[in-house]
């Protein structure tokens, strides 16, 4: 197999045409096994083979530098420099990112998950050569995947323009992220660059300038300012050339030879320069190309009874009952569970594509005209939204609802992807109520009591990746704690998820002879009164949550029964996830490895009773 023989990219220079077409094919058919076995980003691979393979061959990575924005399209470009084996853990504890990664591959130069940012890392790697005198180092940024929707691409296209750093940008126009993106740009770029009848009308002026007697041979220099002219007259002007940024296509992005022809061009332009490429997501694999909601963008799949599920099913329920409720998300209808609902209401659903920073303000500007805006997004993808939610919605008051789906350790999709800001970020917004659903049941019950209740600033509900307990369907009410055990030493609070721990944990010191009390918070802000009055009665309270434990619900608990109690009052143990950068791994393995399981809150427990009675119960 070709594939096989590829250990870096000088060995793709060495191949024809035809062997080129060949290795296309294994390397599709060699996505379409990895990802089946380990998951990962599918349809986004898929589109991307032939322009990462015609980078290669042009360019010299990682001297280079080949940069990937919404990074799950680099599985092509991981393969080509020298990763292949690596594949056979893709996304396990321990093995291969499914992002590029500084620490795999000097090939790899930006650790990115997060959309719409390489213009930015371009801009400032390409003023970086500027500045010091290497100008013969290319750089150029792989934009696409529905990135183009971003804000914060279009303010690095901006600044190449402004400064003519030279920077080339290729953008991956598959008119898709997740979902079918929410821009016309791309759309109308195409439609006119591509349009028969500008290349018609181009071609026939051209024509008529040339026959015209004697006068031909003085009009050939105006030739090019026709084709000016034309383009003023038969399309708008250009969006990127306005930014001062050239334009190159639209190319057939699974063309090599024309791509190559391309990008070689493009490196022998003058300042930045967009090549603009149509692809198809998910090429080449028949299931991709008929899925019409994502192409296969990964294999995730909304399974009935988890907490995704179990939103989807209850924001149908209550847009039924409320005409005024709206549903907003960034790209992800699918992944948030609001197909369901946009099935249903498809005029009150939303989705502005990667820009949360909108969603969120736009969600402000529906809740000021009366409506009741539910704002559906992954935890790690709010933080870049963080200022809007705390200015534009949290200072004005609105009650605009945010459910954070993937809170807390998330698992193979590593460090950018673990959703342990939202509860540290979120708490400390003023006049902002956070429910922590434990189970199933909990989430319509919590919906329905933000929509309720929360009616004079925002409120959050966060739920985890993993699957809820089976069977267990007790609900609390409001704003209200629920204690699920009595005891009278030790009081155990978790958080969400947590709950579980909290009660394995209870169990075990139980056997060691100890009464234990467990709460289940449901909200973490505000904090049960009545929850820590009945804390504040214990010897020890122990906290349980999977996000940051430094400024997170813990250190909340700590400092209201430290009011309640000045002196005298309960020792307390915070167990949280530490401010580090946590790699890929199963949730249930890093909790435990963080000690935040039963048998590590248990252990936590008992190291603190040796050391307070100098004995081992």
């Amino acid at each position: 197999m070709l594939l096989e023989k590829i250990s870096s990219p000088a060995d793709l220079r060495l191949l024809d045409e035809e062997q080129l077409e060949d290795l296309v094919v294994e390397i599709r058919d060699f996505i379409v096994d990895a990802v089946t076995t380990h998951g990962g980003h599918l349809g986004s691979n898929l589109g991307v083979i032939e322009i990462t393979l015609a980078l290669h061959r042009v360019f010299d990575s990682p001297r280079d530098a080949i940069l990937w924005d919404t990074g799950h399209q680099a599985y092509v470009h991981k393969l080509v420099t020298g990763r292949r084996e690596g594949f056979d853990r893709l996304r396990c504890e321990g093995g291969l990112s499914g992002y590029p990664s500084r620490a795999e591959s000097p090939h790899d130069w930006v650790e990115n998950s997060h959309a719409s940012t390489i213009v930015s890392y371009a801009h400032g790697l390409a003023t970086s050569n500027q500045l010091r005198g290497e100008p013969h180092r290319q750089v150029v940024a792989v934009l696409g995947d529905g990135a183009l929707t971003g804000g914060m691409a279009y303010e690095g296209l901006n600044n190449l323009g402004h400064s003519n750093t030279k920077a080339i940008i290729v953008l991956n126009d598959n008119g898709r992220s997740y979902a079918p993106t929410a821009s016309r740009l791309g759309e109308s770029v195409s439609r006119f660059r591509a349009s028969g009848t500008y290349q018609r009308n181009r071609d026939r002026l051209e024509r008529l300038l040339n026959d015209v007697p004697k006068l031909g041979p003085y009009l050939e220099k105006g030739v090019e300012g026709a084709k000016a002219a034309i383009r003023e007259v038969l399309e708008p002007p250009a969006f990127f050339e306005q930014l001062g940024v050239g334009y190159l296509g639209p190319y057939d992005g699974h063309d090599i030879a024309s791509l190559e022809a391309a990008f070689a061009a493009a490196a022998e332009m003058d300042g930045p320069v967009v090549v603009h490429c149509l692809t198809r997501k998910g090429r080449g694999y028949p299931p991709a190309e008929a899925d019409d909601v994502k192409n296969m963008h990964d294999t995730s799949e909304l399974k009935p009874g988890s907490y995704t599920d179990a939103f989807g099913r209850a924001i149908v329920a209550e847009g039924r009952k409320r005409p005024e409720l709206v549903a907003i998300t960034a790209a992800m209808p699918d992944s948030t569970g609001l197909l369901p609902f946009q099935d249903e209401f498809p005029t009150r659903c939303f989705d502005v594509g990667i820009a949360e920073a909108h969603a969120v303000t736009s969600a402000a500007g529906m809740a000021m005209g009366g409506l009741r805006p539910v704002v559906a997004v992954y935890s790690t993808f709010l933080s870049r939204a963080f200022d809007q939610v705390n200015l534009d919605v949290g200072l004005h008051g609105q009650p605009v609802v945010f459910v954070l789906d993937r809170a807390g350790i998330t698992g193979d999709d590593g460090p950018s992807h673990h959703g342990v800001l939202d509860m540290v970020l979120l708490s400390k917004v003023p006049d902002m109520t956070v429910f922590a659903p434990s189970n199933h049941a909990e989430v319509a019950q919590m919906l329905s009591d933000a929509l309720e209740l929360c009616t004079d600033g925002p409120a959050a509900i966060r739920f985890p990746k993993t699957m809820p307990p089976e069977g267990v369907t007790t609900t609390g009410e409001g704003l209200s704690a629920r204690r699920v055990r009595k005891g009278s030493e030790i009081c155990i609070i978790g958080v969400g998820k947590m709950l579980g721990a909290a009660e394995g944990a209870a169990g075990l010191l139980s056997e060691d002879g100890h009464d234990v009390t467990v709460w289940d918070p449901r909200v973490v802000k505000p904090l049960d009164a009545d929850m820590l009055a009945d804390a504040a009665g214990h010897r020890l309270v122990v906290t349980i949550e999977d996000g940051l434990r430094d400024g997170g619900v813990g250190a909340a608990v700590t400092d209201a029964l430290s009011k309640l109690a000045p002196t005298g009052g309960p020792e307390v143990r915070v167990l949280g996830v530490p401010s580090v950068f946590l790699p890929q791994g199963k949730p249930d393995s890093i909790l435990a490895k963080l000690g935040l399981d039963a048998e590590g809150v248990a252990d936590e427990v008992r190291s603190f009773l040796r050391s307070s009675s100098g004995r081992t119960n």
